[in-house]
């Protein structure tokens, strides 16, 4: 079979960790598959080097980036058709709204390949005005008629998309996010390299924040939370892992809590060496207003670390509360659950151990077959019609 896909940017976020866990295995299989994409965001590290060392081959479209941008959008369409065209795949798969956009245009798919689109989560409601929410919900119900297959990263995503009306549920399948999960489970022969980075003692507890530094993750939110419960724990640290538009805004408020609490949170950016980071984290934290399902919470849970996180999205399909972590709905309950887990190591370790079993689910040979399945069934509807 004779794959593309097509991704906005090859940052450190979820669709990128996908295709690098997914892909190779696809390419070992005997599939061709080819990745075109456009540039990563600065400070948003790049995958690029990684896939390629995997043996994808990744082409980039010149113009592809997050935000609309008229000429720019038309230049990435006109050399994102060329490449296909040239390409002629049987299938094609885009991700997210900017490259599902491009990627599912009329005048840039090729009319013979089968088409899938996944939705790692949407920004449908509670985003823009009511207006605009029903002008989106408009657009990629049009755009989802269509693909032979729509995918979404969770139930919880499923539901809305149904709920919304963009697409029938017969249409619809749910294929969680994998990630190579080995160098997870492997012992943590790495441990304490993240710790001397931050210069954070081995014996402090160190709650991580890992993912874009951008508004629908809410990483004030999660500084907020931290700085409520560190105030009475002197050995609480927090380490926001990644990088984006909201960093200016982190530093100012870490400034603002006082030299001896802003001293206990760090901002090294995005770093690419994940299981290094997930080896020295005690306690993982997400505040996010709206998740698919986090790639992050599922490292943490491959890591043995347990989460504090809210109860959004597919949030709750990873981290099951009580059992693998802990949810909340609101800023006092995060709280609640952030000091809880801080002050009792045997519950924090129960909950970490719990969530690694479980992981399994989302490895990369997982995704791999589930998404091959998804691709024979969809080229079988394109051939017959359906």
């Amino acid at each position: 079979m004779r794959i593309a896909r097509v991704l906005t940017r090859l940052n450190l976020g979820g669709p990128a960790r996908q295709s690098l866990a997914a892909d190779p295995l696809l390419v070992e299989a005997g599939h061709e598959l080819r990745l075109f994409c456009g540039r990563a965001e600065p400070g948003e590290g790049d995958l690029t080097t990684a896939l390629r060392e995997r043996g994808i081959d990744v082409r980039r479209i010149a113009g592809l980036g997050r935000a609309p941008r008229a000429p720019a959008d038309l230049r990435a369409a006109a050399h994102l058709r060329r490449e296909l065209r040239s390409f002629a795949p049987d299938l094609l798969h885009t991700h997210a709204s900017k490259a599902g956009a491009l990627g599912r245009a009329r005048l840039v798919r090729p009319r013979t390949a089968a088409l899938v689109h996944t939705f790692h989560g949407h920004v449908l409601e509670g985003y823009f005005t009511p207006g605009v929410s029903r002008l989106l919900v408009a657009h990629e119900r049009r755009l989802a008629r269509r693909c032979e297959r729509v995918l979404a990263v969770s139930e919880a995503t499923a539901a809305d998309l149904v709920r919304l009306g963009v697409v029938v549920r017969e249409r619809l399948t749910v294929v969680p996010p994998g990630i190579d999960l080995d160098p997870l489970l492997a012992p943590d022969d790495r441990r304490g390299a993240l710790r001397r980075r931050l210069g954070v003692a081995s014996g402090s507890l160190l709650v991580g924040v890992v993912g874009r530094l951008a508004e629908v993750k809410r990483p004030e939110r999660a500084l907020a939370v931290f700085a409520a419960v560190a105030r009475r724990r002197p050995t609480l640290n927090l380490v926001f892992v990644g990088d984006g538009a909201l960093r200016g805004l982190l530093e100012r408020e870490r400034a603002a809590l006082g030299a001896d609490l802003a001293a206990r949170v760090h901002l090294p950016g995005a770093l690419a060496a994940t299981d290094e980071v997930w080896a020295d984290l005690d306690l993982a934290l997400c505040a996010s207003r709206s998740e698919g399902l986090p790639v992050a919470l599922i490292e943490a849970a491959a890591a043995g670390v347990a989460a504090v996180a809210p109860d959004v999205g597919g949030v709750g399909e990873v981290v099951v509360d009580g059992r693998t972590g802990l949810l909340g709905r609101s800023d006092a309950e995060l709280e609640r659950a952030l000091a809880r887990l801080a002050d009792d190591r045997l519950l924090r370790e129960a909950l970490g151990r719990r969530a690694r079993e479980a992981s399994s689910v989302y490895s990369a040979r997982a995704l791999a077959e589930r998404l091959l399945a998804v691709y024979r069934a969809a080229c079988e509807a394109r051939r017959c019609g359906c």
